[in-house]
């Protein structure tokens, strides 16, 4: 069977190949590919596998020979699933290979913020360590995790992973009840829960039901102090709100690794550099190592399911 890669370069260069070259017989493996060449590039090729490149029914319509669509991420926003199920053509994804490496980037955002280490750096940068008439500085306020309330949006299994390491700050969870869901006892309603937490972290996918589900309203029945992270998705939050809160002093502080459009192109208004107490980073939560390694490791035990007839994640 030939196999087909499209965008290998976004997954890293240092990463172990042999389990995925060893699950098929040939292998055309594209660095990228512009959306304009899919259709070339997958002619002929029974498996394509595909990080972010889109495979949309024309595309598909035009592949006869595929069989199976292996997704390199969780979410398959860039596969027509109902199009691959008319045609015949078996979807599946990998799940929980990164949530090491995502829960570890959300504390990192929490520490940095609650520590105001950038300011402190900065501080020590600039030289006013150095003048101190005092061994230490004081200038920016630091705060404990412990005994803090931790709320989550979406409990699957990022939110989880992110649970254990709050539990081991000894920090106090509440959950939020699901955008559009049933109600739940052991879930908070949302306007709820915003009142209560010092901390608010999101984990859910990017919805109707989610999209903009932080806006200029549940921001302000937030604390002033509390922090907002996000490493799930842009859209679900009001980026020109939290902006304006933030520089309000009505939050007190955000970390996020996602963005409405990515790569931000044209801007964003959390972009800009006289914003306090924000981070952000460049989609890089799930980007360990070792969660990039085990990520390529399932799509090549996908391949070898489907192979076997008996295909594992399967979406479509």
């Amino acid at each position: 069977m030939h196999g087909v890669l499209l965008d290998l370069d976004t997954l890293g260069e240092d990463l172990d190949l042999g389990s995925l070259e060893a699950s098929l017989d040939h292998w055309s493996l594209h660095p990228v590919t512009a959306p304009d060449d899919v259709a070339a590039c997958i002619a002929g090729a029974e498996v394509v596998v595909s990080n972010k490149v889109m495979l949309d029914a024309a595309t598909i319509a035009a592949s006869p020979a595929l069989r199976f669509i292996a997704v390199a991420a969780t979410g398959t926003n860039n596969v027509d699933l109902d199009a691959a199920r008319a045609a015949g053509i078996v979807v599946s994804n990998v799940t929980a290979y990164g949530t090491p490496s995502v829960a570890q980037h959300v504390f990192g955002l929490l520490l940095a913020l609650t520590t105001r280490l950038g300011d402190y750096r900065a501080a020590v940068a600039d030289g006013r360590w150095a003048t101190s008439p005092h061994f230490c500085l004081l200038d920016y306020p630091i705060r404990e995790l412990a005994g803090k309330v931790l709320g989550l949006v979406g409990y699957g299994e990022l939110g989880r992973g992110v649970v254990r390491l709050a539990e081991a700050f000894d920090m106090e969870v509440r959950i939020a009840q699901r955008p559009g869901g049933p109600p739940q006892e052991d879930r908070v309603p949302l306007a709820e829960l915003l009142p209560q937490v010092d901390v608010l972290t999101l984990h859910c996918p990017l919805t109707e039901a989610t999209r903009n589900l932080i806006g200029a309203a549940e921001l302000a029945a937030m604390r002033d102090d509390a922090v907002l992270i996000n490493t799930a998705r842009g859209g679900i939050v009001d980026e020109a709100a939290l902006a304006a809160a933030l520089r309000a002093g009505t939050l007190g502080g955000a970390g996020f690794d996602v963005l409405t459009t990515e790569p931000p192109r044209d801007g964003n208004p959390l972009l800009d550099p006289d914003i306090p107490n924000l981070i952000v980073t460049p989609h890089i939560a799930w980007a360990a190592r070792e969660s990039r390694q085990r990520l390529i490791d399932q799509v090549a035990e996908n391949i070898q399911r489907f192979r076997a007839g008996d295909p594992r994640n399967r979406v479509a």
